[in-house]
């Protein structure tokens, strides 16, 4: 192996559950500020319970297409004991698939996980071809200015 080609690090295996329940909160709370948006803006006489009652649905969406992408992609991880874009496409595949579903229209759902399997996997692969692998030390080091040392003058 050459000194230009990095080495890929240890593959850990991580819970499918957990990292889907983790990713499927902080998409639920992205859904809610979405349905608040959307509840804000609409004319209806729900009040502020149109957050939930109205536009709740945006909330669920949301969360279940964060859960679905990052279970299907923790999963086909572990069973490739591999880290790589396939894992990303096969995630995205899955959440397209999921919001064309919503749509009742099964080509809706296969261009759904055509388009976004593909976007989600080509910016993971974009991603690897850098090739550098800093720790966030060196990475720090490189971003700010070092300070030059002192240099002694001599006296006369």
């Amino acid at each position: 192996m050459s000194e230009t080609e990095v080495s890929s690090p240890a593959f850990e295996a991580k819970s499918p559950f957990q990292e889907a329940a983790r990713i499927g909160l902080q998409a639920g709370v992205v859904g809610f500020v979405l349905s608040s948006i959307q509840n804000a803006l609409g004319t209806h006489s729900h009040g502020a319970m149109g957050v939930v009652t109205r536009t709740g649905g945006t909330i669920g969406f949301f969360a279940a297409m964060g859960a679905t992408f990052k279970f299907t992609e923790t999963f086909v991880a572990n069973q490739r004991r591999t880290t790589d874009a396939l894992n990303g496409a096969a995630g995205g595949c899955a959440a397209g698939f999921l919001a064309g579903i919503r749509s009742r229209s099964l080509p809706m759902a296969l261009g759904g996980c055509v388009l976004l399997g593909g976007a989600i996997g080509g910016f993971d692969y974009a991603g690897t071809l850098t090739g550098t692998s800093e720790s966030k030390e060196e990475k720090r080091k490189r971003f700010f200015k070092q300070p030059k040392p002192l240099e002694e003058t001599p006296s006369e």
